[in-house]
């Protein structure tokens, strides 16, 4: 396998990007639907986003969708997961203490984030792994953190790299947040500094929180290319290995840093917009540039003008050439994104 970054492309891009991610509007994770209020003691939002982070993976698999209805209306994936989560937090709060969590069983991930919807029972893939996860966060946090998630921040003293002191390296103790390429790592600091709750002072030690929608994109815009063998299994849907997916993400990662750099724009940042990116335009299946462009798409500048072009189009190389529109790469079993 061969993998590279293509760090003209990547500058190019990012400077086209930050015209696009000036515009939009930064979320500040208050939305009642699928976090704690603005005025939560720092304790418990800390701990909720530790939680909710840690189960942000691989919700969906093949035809078994995790969606469903909650108070009436429809979620999908991670909105399904969060609305959840903010749902057991106003009814049981205590179930986020380190005390709750170092208990916590299969019956209990299953009764909290299953469902009934169309006549099944829809629930995460992965219940005991998901149990173990939180296990290992509540025992960790007991024994190395007094019990208190918001000892993390203190512990890091804002920095997310800084030897291995860092918010980013503290936490590595926890088997949730050990991916190499630090996915789940760096999507709770953007929370908890968006919830100012992590003072970041490293700002150039931010990246990039690198999923399978910021992969696709990377691969589709050719600021990471590989090589056809690769390009081809993708293609097909080959299983991945942990090193090829670690080397594909990881590029990805690089890629989108030095388009951060070339656009002047906070990475987190820039992934939000990513993240919107991927879910509304350019999906997996049927990306928009190839029909009309929609108002989720709209929403977020992503338009070309005139429409329905992509604001990428020219640059993209898959708008270009069919054989680089490619999906998701293979790799289901992970708990890493």
């Amino acid at each position: 396998m061969i993998v590279r970054v293509n760090f003209e492309a990547a500058r190019t891009f990012g400077e086209r990007a930050s015209k696009i991610v000036s515009r939009i509007p930064i979320d500040p994770f208050t939305d009642p639907r699928y976090y704690p209020p603005p005025d939560y003691d720092r304790e418990i939002v800390t701990s909720y986003f530790l939680v909710m982070v840690a189960m942000d993976h691989r919700l969906s698999r093949p035809h078994r969708p995790y969606e469903g209805v909650v108070d009436g209306e429809f979620y999908h994936g991670a909105d399904l997961l969060y609305r959840l989560g903010v749902k057991k937090l106003r009814e049981d709060p205590d179930f986020f203490t380190s005390r709750r969590l170092s208990k916590i069983t299969i019956k209990d991930i299953l009764n909290w984030l299953s469902l009934e919807y169309k006549g099944r029972r829809v629930a995460p893939p992965d219940p005991e792994l998901r149990a173990m996860l939180l296990r290992d966060i509540g025992v960790k946090l007991e024994t190395l953190f007094d019990g208190e998630a918001y000892n993390l921040i203190l512990a890091s003293r804002g920095h997310l790299k800084n030897g291995i002191g860092g918010f980013i390296n503290l936490l590595k103790v926890f088997v949730a947040y050990q991916d190499p390429v630090e996915k789940k790592a760096y999507l709770l600091a953007k929370f908890l500094e968006r919830r100012r709750i992590l003072e970041v002072v490293d700002h150039f030690n931010k990246e990039v929180p690198v999923d399978n929608h910021l992969t696709r994109i990377a691969l589709r815009l050719g600021i990471v290319e590989v090589d056809d063998d690769t390009l081809e299994a993708i293609a097909a849907g080959r299983p991945f290995t942990w090193e090829e997916d670690v080397m594909l993400r990881m590029a990805a990662r690089i890629a989108y840093k030095e388009a951060a750099r070339a656009g002047g724009m906070d990475p987190f940042i820039l992934d939000d917009f990513l993240w919107l990116f991927g879910r509304k335009c350019c999906t997996r299946d049927n990306p928009l540039c190839r029909r009309n462009c929609s108002g989720a798409c709209k929403n977020i500048n992503a338009c070309g003008d005139p429409a329905p072009k992509c604001a990428f189009s020219d640059l993209c190389k898959a708008f270009k050439n069919p054989l680089y529109m490619v999906p998701e790469h293979n790799y289901l079993n992970t708990w890493y994104y």
